[in-house]
């Protein structure tokens, strides 16, 4: 069928969908959610079979909803309405949450419902819900939906009500009176946006990245620790761990490390440890590196601990490494918030991106162990290359990798992926796989050489298979030999062209991208940061609007 996504953004979930119902042989356009005008010239322009809304802010215009289906994805049970669905479902502690499609009409979040399911709530931020349950859930009822149309088994929505959004008044925090687990509620439901509205040694702020704090204490409200970038404060009953702040007091300020918005007010914090990005575990020949940075995002002080943390693993005796990253997003690459707050963008581009290839560089080398990159979450950019440089990549079903940087104003792009990519997709793959722009889902990926294996989809069989095709490679009688290779190989492609020589040439590109004439580069990173809405949906989406028009 020919489908048309109307959507705020190209998000997580829409990605999913895109990848979900393109291998399946669908043909998706895409078009951003501007106004009606654009709206209807668009769908005139796909004559679509079917328009999916995957993630709207607005209403649906009668102009488009009276003459094709529809199908709007609500994060809420049947008979759920309003815009703050999955913040009240958190608020109001649910344990069970759901989604639901239905079809667009007159009333909003009222039209007739083609298909819904539920899943169980769990304790942890609104945007990891909506990555994980929510996404997985949208996909399972709109593939159901795809798979019947046109032949809809629609009904009435159960009788509901309609909740208003959710307000600061609604989860403001009462330090006085309120425990730990109410204060952590409160902030996972404005997580990742819009934040929980505060205030913190005098500065008007906004909180995210909240999780207890294990054995501090003091008086409810006042910051009673600090650990590297997170700042502790204390509740009724223990304290929280408040990872990233926003100033709301600054114009078009950024999401940034508390420590860094609160620095110079923090005299007399006691700096404890316990709350490290980075944890290393081992389990027999088996050691694992899990690094759960906030949004995939990585700095260059994160880059260095973790290379750090990787030498350390080295050392161990064990056999096989696994780099995990986190649940939500292995890896997005070069830290892009920071990037921008700094004195000098282009300055911190570069440490940055160099820091990056200092880890890649290690792991790419690394002829003691061998190395696996597990991807739980997904991954984009950089991240994606960064995964390559381990011997074996395995992935949960159902993540999605963006192996590109181009809609980054052009980026070139580096962790050695002119050496890592070719190698594992061949050449004119490689090509495809940087120009397209597009979002892989697994089945993809593991066609095109990008990944070796995908297991799951559900988290905790990932992690088992993980755990036992690990320990299998690092008890097998042919591990000797696996070394053998891996420094053989090594040798051969340092005598045809040194890593040093990929290194140079991508980084003698990105100096022009950090301090070139074209401002490309930074000009897309500050829309990004501060998330300025596109004006219109970029041509590789929008495939309707790269037909020829025949003029009458």
């Amino acid at each position: 069928m020919r489908i048309l996504f109307l959507t705020h953004g190209f998000n997580s979930l829409t990605q999913r969908l895109y990848v979900e119902l393109s291998g399946r042989g669908h043909e998706v356009s895409i078009e951003f959610d501007i106004n009606d005008a654009v709206t209807i010239e668009a769908v005139a322009l796909a004559a679509p079979d079917l328009i999916i809304a995957p993630f709207l802010k607005r209403a649906i215009p009668e102009a488009v909803w009276s003459k094709v289906v529809c199908l709007v994805v609500h994060p809420g049970i049947e008979g759920d309405r309003g815009p703050s669905a999955l913040d009240w479902a958190i608020l109001e502690g649910r344990a069970e949450w759901g989604v639901t499609v239905l079809q667009a009409n007159g009333e909003m979040d009222g039209g007739p419902v083609w298909e819904t399911r539920r899943f169980p709530m769990r304790d942890a931020p609104k945007g990891s819900l909506y990555r994980n349950e929510v996404t997985d859930a949208a996909v399972e009822a709109v593939l159901a939906c795809v798979e019947r149309f046109p032949h809809a088994q629609a009904r009435p929505p159960l009788p509901g009500r309609w909740k208003a959004a959710i307000t600061q008044a609604d989860r403001a925090v009462d330090w006085a009176r309120d425990d730990t687990a109410t204060v952590l509620c409160k902030i996972r439901s404005a997580d990742g946006a819009p934040g929980l509205r505060d205030e913190l040694l005098g500065l008007p702020v906004s909180l995210f990245d909240a999780h207890a704090a294990e054995g501090l204490t003091g008086e409810p409200g006042r910051v009673v620790a600090r650990s590297r970038d997170a700042v502790a404060r204390a509740t009724v009953d223990g304290a929280v761990w408040i990872g990233h702040l926003r100033r709301r007091d600054v114009e078009a300020s950024l999401k940034l490390p508390a420590t860094m918005v609160l620095a110079g007010r923090l005299d007399g914090v006691p700096e404890v440890a316990g709350d490290d990005d980075i944890r290393y575990e081992e389990d027999g020949v088996v050691g694992t590196l899990h690094f759960a940075f906030h949004n995939g995002a990585m700095s260059t002080d994160q880059c260095r601990r973790l290379l750090a943390a990787y030498q350390v693993a080295l050392a161990r005796p064990t056999r096989v490494i696994v780099l995990m990253g986190g649940r939500d997003y292995w890896s997005n690459g070069i830290h892009l918030n920071l990037i921008e707050a700094a004195a000098s963008p282009a300055d911190e581009s570069w440490a940055n991106i160099n820091a990056v290839n200092d880890l890649a560089r290690a792991i790419i080398t690394t002829t003691s162990h061998v190395t696996v990159s597990a991807l739980q979450g997904n991954a984009g950019a950089g991240g994606v290359f960064l995964a390559l440089a381990a011997d074996h990549v395995w992935a949960r079903q159902g993540v999605i990798l963006n192996p590109h940087y181009r809609g980054m104003g052009n980026l070139y792009g580096s962790e050695y992926w002119t050496y890592l990519l070719p190698r594992r997709t061949g050449a004119e793959a490689a090509r495809r796989i940087t120009e397209a722009r597009l979002p892989i889902g697994t089945a993809e990926a593991l066609e095109l050489g990008l990944i070796d294996a995908h297991f799951g989809p559900e988290l905790d069989v990932f992690l088992l298979k993980i755990k036992a095709v690990a320990e299998q490679i690092g008890h097998g009688a042919e591990f000797p030999e696996r070394l053998v290779g891996k420094r053989t190989k090594l040798e051969q492609s340092e005598n045809i062209k040194p890593l040093d020589d990929y290194r140079a040439e991508e980084l003698q590109k990105m100096t022009l991208n950090f301090y070139g004439f074209d401002p490309s580069y930074h000009v897309a990173r500050y829309n990004f940061v501060h998330k300025i809405p596109k004006s219109r949906t970029p041509l590789y989406l929008a495939a309707h609007r790269r037909k020829p028009v025949t003029l009458s």
